[in-house]
């Protein structure tokens, strides 16, 4: 039986990005039941420009900016579809993406996540993302980023998570799990998500044939103060309330080490300390953190077992650093 999917958009002042990712949306193979545009306070016209131009797409109009995450699970809320499919909107997807998404779904019933092959979109021979990783110290990075694209893989396998940025959840797995963590604001939302669903027995499978292209941090610009604020208080949010406890004895000190290392390098880059201010941000609030751990670990279905069996071991600080250099290279070829 065929499964009908909502696909959620959220918006902040996206207008030069819209008309793009709504014609690659209506291109879509797969019936599509319904689309929303989760707009969060912009000042650039969107809204009237979606209305005008796309009276199929249904505008949930917010007052401010609430993140990436409320806005979503505003979104999730209101919706009815069997399976939701977030997308950002600075994307372009192929007219088979949702197809392939569906299929990889449907072919699986404990399968509650999928993620799209992104491609950079000024470099569409290259990897953004290929799902989600996280090792055991704790770091979340982008699987295959920067890699060339090979057109002709098109086995689906198992990977921790997808980027929310487009991504197939079910419906029934968000119910079990609970939606996006809203007091994340942005970044790293769709990372504990996965690590939830995967301490529940959710898998998620990465879908090489759902391709899309991304304009990275279109909107979330690349070293903003904002951006790295967020990322350092997320993380170790996500590292709090996920990591499970009897391998915090073993791990705990790597998770620091590595933690500090990365601090350390973007501060000898000469980079802002906006980073540090929201790891001490984390710590100050980790009462909440741990609160929630406790209700995710209550949960009937709660494995500790699985909540580590989804991580990647742990590899050398080079390695590490190799994940994320593409980043900085792509962030040179946008700018030249």
């Amino acid at each position: 039986m065929d499964q009908s999917v909502s696909i959620i958009i959220p918006n902040w002042n996206g207008l030069r990005h819209l008309r793009t990712c709504l014609e690659a949306v209506l291109r879509q193979t797969y019936p599509v039941r319904e689309t929303v545009l989760v707009d969060n306070g912009s000042t650039d016209g969107s809204c009237e420009f979606v209305a005008a131009h796309y009276p199929g797409v249904r505008i949930l109009r917010c007052e401010t900016n609430l993140g990436f995450a409320a806005a979503t699970n505003l979104g999730i809320r209101r919706t009815q579809g069997d399976y939701v499919a977030t997308l950002n909107n600075d994307t372009e997807v192929e007219p088979a993406w949702l197809e392939e998404l569906v299929k990889a779904m449907d072919a699986d019933s404990r399968v509650g996540m999928c993620a799209s092959k992104m491609l950079f979109y000024d470099q569409r021979h290259v990897i953004n993302s290929a799902g989600i990783s996280v090792d055991r110290a704790g770091i979340a990075w982008d699987r295959d980023g920067g890699t060339p694209d090979d057109a002709n893989d098109n086995t689906p396998q198992d990977v921790f998570g997808p980027c929310a940025g487009a991504a197939l959840y079910r419906r029934a797995m968000l119910e079990e799990t609970g939606l996006f963590d809203e007091d994340y604001t942005s970044y790293l939302e769709d990372v504990d998500l996965a690590w939830r669903g995967q301490a529940l027995g959710w898998r998620c499978r990465y879908v090489p044939a759902a391709r899309v292209y991304h304009v990275h941090s279109a909107t979330g610009k690349g070293n903003s103060p904002l951006k790295s604020y967020l990322l350092g208080r997320n993380k170790w949010w996500t590292t709090l309330k996920n990591y499970p406890w009897p391998q915090w004895l073993p791990y705990g000190p790597m998770i620091l080490l590595y933690d500090g290392m990365a601090a350390a390098y973007s501060l000898a880059r000469g980079r802002t300390c906006h980073g540090v201010r929201g790891r001490w941000a984390a710590w100050r609030s980790c009462r909440d953190a741990l609160s929630k751990r406790r209700t995710i670990q209550s949960a009937p279905r709660y494995s500790a077992r699985l909540a580590f069996a989804c991580l990647s071991p742990l590899a050398s600080p080079l390695q590490v650093w190799r994940r994320f250099r593409h980043l900085l290279e792509h962030a040179d070829h946008a700018r030249a």
